[in-house]
Parts: C-alpha cells; sequence; structure tokens
C-alpha cells in the first residue's frame, strides 16, 4: 500500500515537472508580451541580454521555449518508464517499448547495425523539434521558428557528420572530396551546404504555416467585419468566419506539418551520418590493424 502511494505521488510529480515548464513560459508571455492591435508577424521576442566579449548574447523567447520544452519532454520519458524496471506492467510501459522498438527498427534500416545506439539521439530530434512546433497550439512562440535555433541543431549534426567522415582519418576524408577530381568544388560546397539546408529547410516549412495561418486568420477577421458589420452590438465585431477554419489549417500547419518536419530533420541526421561514413574502408581499416 506503501509502495503504491509512493508510486502515485512519484507519477504526480513526474506530470506536475511537464506542465510547470510549458505554463511558466506562457505566464511570461501573457505578463510581458507587448499589446498590438491587427496583424502581428514578429520575431522571437528579446528579455533581456548579456554582455559577452565578442557581442551581447540575447536571451530570447526560442531559447526559454526550448528549455521548457526539453525540460517537459525529460520528465514525460522519466514518466512514460517510471517502474519499468521494478516489474510494474502499465499500458504506458507497452506503448513506450513500441515507440523504442519502432526508433530502432528505423535507425538499423536507415543507418545499419554500426548505429544502433543513434536511437536515443534521433529520439530526442524527433520530440524536441515536434513538441517545439506544437507550441503554437497554446499560443507560444515555437522555437523551430527561430533560424538560430534550428541552425545550431544542424550545426551539431553536422559535427557528427564530419566526425564518422574522419573515421579512417584525414586523408581519406580530403581525398573524398577529389572523387571525381573535377568535382572537388562542388563537393567542397556540397559539404558546406548540408547544415545549410537542414536548417533553412526546417525553420521556413515551420516559420511559412505560422504566417500562413496568421494572415488567414486576420483576412477572415477583415472579411467578416464587412459582411457582419451592420449587426447590432457586439455581433457587428464579433468574427463568425474565424470559428472553425482557423482551426482546420492549424491541424495541418500545427500538428501535421511540424511532426512531419521533426521526422523529415530526423531522416536527414540519419541518411546524412551513415552516407558520410565509409564502412567498408574503416573495416578494412580495423582488419589491417588486427
Amino acid at each position: 500500500m506503501i509502495a503504491s502511494r509512493k508510486f502515485k505521488a512519484i507519477d504526480a510529480l513526474y506530470i506536475l515537472f511537464m506542465i510547470i515548464p510549458i505554463l511558466a513560459v506562457i505566464l511570461l508571455k501573457i505578463f510581458t508580451a507587448p499589446s498590438s492591435d491587427g496583424i502581428s508577424i514578429t520575431g522571437a521576442m528579446i528579455f533581456f541580454e548579456i554582455n559577452m566579449p565578442f557581442q551581447k548574447l540575447f536571451i530570447t523567447e526560442a531559447q526559454l521555449n526550448s528549455w521548457a520544452v526539453m525540460i517537459s519532454v525529460t520528465f514525460l520519458c522519466l514518466y512514460m518508464t517510471h517502474g519499468i524496471r521494478a516489474g510494474t506492467v502499465l499500458k504506458r510501459h507497452h506503448f513506450a517499448e513500441i515507440i523504442a522498438e519502432k526508433l530502432q527498427s528505423m535507425v538499423a534500416a536507415n543507418m545499419g547495425e554500426y548505429f544502433s545506439g543513434f536511437s536515443p539521439f534521433i529520439a530526442a530530434i524527433l520530440l524536441l523539434s515536434a513538441f517545439s512546433s506544437l507550441l503554437t497550439l497554446v499560443g507560444l512562440y515555437p522555437p523551430t521558428s527561430d533560424l538560430n535555433v534550428v541552425a545550431g541543431w544542424a550545426i551539431l549534426v553536422f559535427i557528427l557528420i564530419t566526425y564518422y567522415k574522419f573515421k579512417c582519418g584525414p586523408v581519406v576524408y580530403v581525398k573524398s572530396f577529389a572523387n571525381p577530381p573535377l568535382m572537388a568544388p562542388l563537393n567542397i560546397i556540397s559539404e558546406v551546404a548540408t547544415p545549410v539546408s537542414m536548417a533553412f529547410r526546417h525553420y521556413g516549412n515551420v516559420l511559412s504555416g505560422s504566417v500562413i495561418s496568421v494572415l488567414v486568420a486576420f483576412g477572415l477577421q477583415s472579411l467578416s467585419k464587412m459582411i457582419f458589420g451592420f449587426l447590432p452590438g457586439f455581433l457587428g465585431n464579433f468574427p463568425f468566419l474565424q470559428i472553425g477554419i482557423p482551426a482546420v489549417l492549424s491541424i495541418y500547419f500545427d500538428i501535421f506539418s511540424g511532426c512531419l518536419q521533426a521526422y523529415i530533420f530526423a531522416m536527414l541526421t540519419m541518411l546524412y551520418i551513415s552516407g558520410g561514413f565509409p564502412a567498408e574502408l574503416y573495416e578494412k581499416k580495423i582488419q589491417g590493424g588486427n
């Protein structure tokens, strides 16, 4: 009985710590967001600046929302797996196992057995990207709409790509650009363009969805005033046309498109890392060393 109460209490704490970070950034937005009339499409709000040696460090809405998502996702994972090692079988444990198996099979199919340990990293990318985009459902600025945030992810992936390309040594890495020799300049440009394309693809798709949703909502509000403005009292200003239609757009742009872009970013991460790894040369190097 005591163990059961303790288990439920820990579950409640995990759920609480999942919710608190999101509530905190919602309240911060409510109390700090400047009032605006009409349409407003802006970047992430800057809360304060920190003087650094080379330039100022801006603490923005995107950064705080990213941390809120990371904390919430961490406690979500703890909640989903709580008690799984103690032999307690719950429905959420089955769900967590299904997700883990699907991720492992996806990583194995796209990266090979050598990269089987990448499943947690790919899961982190998927969850962080998807939940960051889904913040728009609660009126928060999605970190995936900030190029700085997505570029940071792309740079991290680029470092991993370069690391695995260096597995056979710097000579093999440099020679890979001259295959064939006439394509060396384009190969170098392609190498640099990898993180740039990953960042702009993810950022552009999420941001464009947010902009389109805002423009359509504002257009429907104006059209509603034109059509129903003759009605007396508050009915003339009530946005009748904004009922339902923005919600349908939100299903596509906020939910479907956000999750799709998370999946695409994760797939590109797997393909770029595994595709850049010279597996055959690395195998020969290991066998030669033995």
